[in-house]
């Protein structure tokens, strides 16, 4: 079975001030489009998934970076993550309840 949506919560401060640290987010199987706030895994420990803002796209992967350059590990760091790698889109914050909305693109 093949999954459409899934959950994830924030760790880091990486995305603030977008994302905070234990902000709840719902994740949909589509394809980005240039400033999404995306899932991928962690080119360099496949287990890890992050959230990342996806800069830019090639017919090969996606250059992905976090809105906080100073704390962030991205792009810059690991290179291109390859289009299977991509988790998917990130569309709403369920949590906390003071947070809840959907996220735009910037």
């Amino acid at each position: 079975m093949v999954r459409l949506a899934c959950r994830l919560v924030v760790k880091g401060d990486s995305m603030r001030p977008t994302l905070l640290p234990g902000d709840r987010v719902l994740v949909v199987r589509s394809r980005p489009r240039s400033g999404d706030l995306v899932a991928v895994r962690d080119p360099r420990e496949p287990e890890r998934v992050m959230v990342k803002r996806l800069a830019d796209s090639s017919r090969t992967g996606a250059w992905v970076l976090g809105d906080d350059p100073l704390t962030s590990t991205d792009s810059r760091h690991f290179g291109e993550v390859p289009w299977p790698m991509v988790v998917g889109r990130l569309v709403y914050r369920y949590a906390p309840p003071a947070r809840v909305g959907r996220i735009s693109r910037r």
